[in-house]
C-alpha cells in the first residue's frame, strides 16, 4: 500500500528524473498539498460515517444533524480545491521535466560524433525522443499523482482504522507482504518488456519512414509485399509485447485485489464476534473497501512506473551520449586558406582495412584541387576529414600552420562552406534553405546574389512567391537539379573562405551546368576549394588534380599534364569522353 519495491537501478534512475523536478519544486509541493487535501478530506468522510450512524440515526441528536450536511459541503469543497491544485500543478511540472528532458536529448544528439549516427538509425532515435519521454510523462505526473495521493489516502485510513480498533487492522495488514512479493515479482519482469515494447517501437519508426521516403522506389520495384512483410513483423513483436505485459498486469492486479478482499472477508468475520457499535463497524467497513482502491491503485502504477523507468534508462542513454569531441583552444580569424595533409591515414571504427593510407596533399591558399577516383577510393573522406568529422588514425592535418585538433571545431565550421551529392534541404522557403544557419536577419541582397550565381533565380521568378516558396520535406517540390542548385547558393551565400563540393554538381542537366560553371569559376578565385567530382568536365581548370585509388593518391597533377600520362586518370577521360565503339545507338521509335 505504499510505493512499489525498486531495484538499485531503478532508485537511480528515479533519483536523477527528481532532479529534474527539483527547479519546479514549489509547484510540486503545491501538488503534495492538494494531494494531502484529497487524502484527507477522503478520509474524514470515512471517520464522518461513525457519528451520523451513532449520534445521527442511532441516538438522533437534532443539534449534530443539523450541522452535518454543512460539515459534508466544506468537505466536498475541501477535496475538490485538493484534487484542482493536484492535478493542474502535477500536471503543469511534468510537462516542463518533458520538455527539459526532450530539449536536453535533442541538443546531445545534435551534438553526437558523426560515428554515432553511422550506427544508429535516425527514425529509431526519433522514436526514443517522441515515445521514450512520453513514458517518462506517465511515470511523472500519472503515477507520482497516484503513489503519493494514494499513499496518504491509506496511511489515512490505516490510522483511523487503527484508532477504532488495532486489532482488526493487524488481521487486514497481513496482505501488505504479500502484496509487496507480487510488487516484487512483477517489476523486473515488466521493466524488461516494456523495455523491448520500446525497441519495437523505434523499428516500426524506421521501417515506416524508410518506405513512406522511398515511396518512389517501392512503386517502381513493386517491394509492397517485401514492405507489408518486413512491417507486420514489426508490428507483429511490438502486439507480443505488449500482450505480454497486459498478460503480468491481469495476474497482478486482480491478485493483488483479491488478497485485498479476503483481508476485508477475514476482519467481517472476527468483528461480528465482537461488541462494537453500529457506528464504528460502519466506518470501520467504509475505511476497508476505500481502502482496497488505493492498494489497487498502487498495484497498477507499479506497471506504469517500470514503464517510466525503461523509457528514463533509454532517455539518460541518449543523454550521457558522448559529445562531439573539440579539445581545440585556438579560434580562427582572417583564415588565409592554406591547407596540408601530412602522412594521413583513416579507418572506420571496427574496419580493419584502411580507407586512406598515407595522404600527403600541399593545398595553397586561394587554389582549386580537386579528388578523383572511382567510388570508394577514399575522395568524400579527406572532405570529412578537413571538417573534423572524423580525426585521422596516424597523420595530422593543418589549416594556415595550425593543427585542426587545436582549432576549435565552431571556428573550423564556421569558415568553411559544403555542397554534397546527398542534398539536405529543410521543410522551409528557399530563401531559407539558402541562407541557412544565418545568426542574424538574413542578407536580402547577398541572398539574390547568391541565388543569381547558383542560377536558382531561373526557376524561381516564375513562382508567384519567388525565394519564400515552400520546398517541402526534403525539396520535395524540386526537381533533383534544382535542389542541387539551392545547396550551391547555400555555400555561396555563407562565403567561407574553405569550399569543399562533393559531386556539386551532378544533378544539373547540361543547360544548368553550363550557367553556373561560369559563376562557381569567378566564385571559385581567391577561396581555397576542394572539389570531388566523377564528371571530369567540371574540373579540368582546377590547379590540381588528384587521382585515388584503393585509399592512395596515384597521380598528381594538372589536367593537360594527367593527360599525357598513360594511367587511372586518362583512362577515365576517355571512357567519359570516348564511349565505346560496340555500344549501339538507342532503338529509334517508329510512328506510324
Amino acid at each position: 500500500m505504499i510505493s512499489p519495491p525498486l531495484t538499485a537501478s531503478g532508485i537511480r534512475l528515479y533519483r536523477r528524473l527528481l532532479a529534474h523536478v527539483l527547479p519546479y519544486k514549489w509547484v510540486f509541493m503545491f501538488a503534495l498539498v492538494g494531494m494531502l487535501l484529497v487524502a484527507s478530506g477522503d478520509a474524514a468522510i470515512v471517520a464522518m460515517l461513525k457519528p451520523i450512524i451513532d449520534r445521527g440515526f442511532v441516538s438522533r441528536d437534532l443539534a449534530f444533524i443539523q450541522w452535518v450536511p454543512i460539515f459534508l459541503l466544506g468537505l466536498a469543497l475541501l477535496r475538490a480545491l485538493g484534487n484542482f491544485i493536484d492535478s493542474y500543478c502535477m500536471s503543469w511540472v511534468s510537462r516542463r521535466v518533458i520538455q527539459d528532458l526532450r530539449q536536453l536529448m535533442f541538443e546531445r544528439l545534435l551534438h553526437a560524433p558523426t560515428h554515432f549516427y553511422d550506427e544508429n538509425s535516425s527514425s529509431v532515435l526519433t522514436a526514443r525522443l517522441i515515445y521514450d519521454v512520453e513514458q517518462v510523462a506517465s511515470a511523472s505526473s500519472t503515477a507520482f499523482r497516484v503513489l503519493f495521493r494514494d499513499t496518504f489516502k491509506a496511511a489515512f485510513l490505516l490510522m483511523w482504522m487503527f484508532y477504532m480498533s488495532w486489532q482488526l487492522s493487524l488481521l487486514f495488514c497481513i496482505i501488505i507482504p504479500l502484496a509487496f512479493l507480487i510488487f516484487k515479482i512483477s517489476s523486473k519482469r515488466f521493466r524488461a518488456i516494456s523495455s523491448r515494447i520500446q525497441e519495437s517501437v523505434g523499428a516500426i519508426t524506421r521501417i515506416a519512414h524508410e518506405a513512406l521516403q522511398g515511396h518512389r522506389v517501392v512503386k517502381i520495384f513493386g517491394a509492397y509485399d517485401y514492405q507489408r512483410r518486413i512491417f507486420l513483423q514489426a508490428n507483429n513483436h511490438n502486439r507480443q509485447q505488449a500482450m505480454k505485459r497486459t498478460a503480468i498486469e491481469s495476474v497482478s492486479v486482480p491478485l493483488t485485489v483479491f488478497l485485498s478482499g479476503a483481508g476485508v472477508a477475514g476482519v467481517i468475520w472476527v468483528a461480528l464476534h465482537q461488541d462494537i457499535t453500529p457506528g464504528v463497524f460502519s466506518s470501520y467497513l467504509a475505511s476497508m473497501v476505500m481502502l482496497t482502491k488505493p492498494i489497487r491503485s498502487l498495484s497498477k502504477i507499479n506497471l506504469v512506473i517500470q514503464a517510466g523507468l525503461a523509457g528514463a534508462q533509454s532517455i539518460f542513454r541518449t543523454t550521457d551520449l558522448e559529445q562531439e569531441r573539440d579539445n581545440g583552444a585556438i579560434e580562427l580569424d582572417n583564415v588565409v586558406g592554406a591547407v596540408r595533409f601530412s602522412n594521413v591515414s583513416f579507418g572506420y571504427r571496427n574496419n580493419e582495412v584502411p580507407i586512406l593510407d598515407d595522404i600527403s596533399i600541399d593545398i595553397k591558399a586561394g587554389t582549386t584541387v580537386a579528388l578523383v577516383g572511382v567510388s570508394g577510393s577514399g575522395k568524400s573522406t579527406i572532405a570529412s576529414l578537413l571538417l573534423r568529422f572524423y580525426s585521422p588514425t596516424h597523420g595530422q592535418i593543418s589549416l594556415d600552420g595550425k593543427p585542426l585538433d587545436s582549432v576549435t571545431l565552431k571556428s573550423l565550421r564556421a569558415n568553411t562552406a559544403i555542397v554534397t551529392q546527398e542534398i539536405m534541404l529543410f521543410d522551409d522557403t528557399i530563401g531559407n534553405n539558402i541562407a541557412y544557419g544565418e545568426k542574424g536577419e538574413i542578407d536580402q541582397q547577398r541572398l539574390r546574389k547568391a541565388a543569381i550565381a547558383a542560377n536558382v533565380m531561373e526557376f524561381v521568378e516564375p513562382m508567384a512567391a519567388g525565394l519564400d516558396t515552400l520546398v517541402g520535406e526534403q525539396g520535395v517540390r524540386l526537381s533533383g537539379g534544382q535542389r542541387q542548385r539551392i545547396a550551391i547558393a547555400r555555400a555561396l551565400y555563407k562565403d567561407s573562405p574553405l569550399l569543399i563540393m562533393d559531386e556539386a554538381t551532378s544533378s544539373l542537366d547540361t543547360h544548368s551546368e553550363q550557367h553556373i560553371q561560369a559563376a562557381i569559376g569567378r566564385l571559385l578565385k581567391n577561396r581555397t576549394s576542394l572539389i570531388i567530382a566523377h564528371r571530369l568536365s567540371t574540373i579540368e581548370n582546377a590547379n590540381l588534380i588528384l587521382v585515388l585509388e584503393q585509399g592512395k593518391i596515384v597521380q598528381r597533377g594538372s589536367h593537360a599534364q594527367l593527360l599525357k600520362q598513360v594511367g587511372v586518370y586518362a583512362g577515365l577521360h576517355s571512357a567519359q569522353h570516348n564511349p565505346p565503339k560496340s555500344a549501339k545507338p538507342a532503338a529509334k521509335l517508329k510512328v506510324k
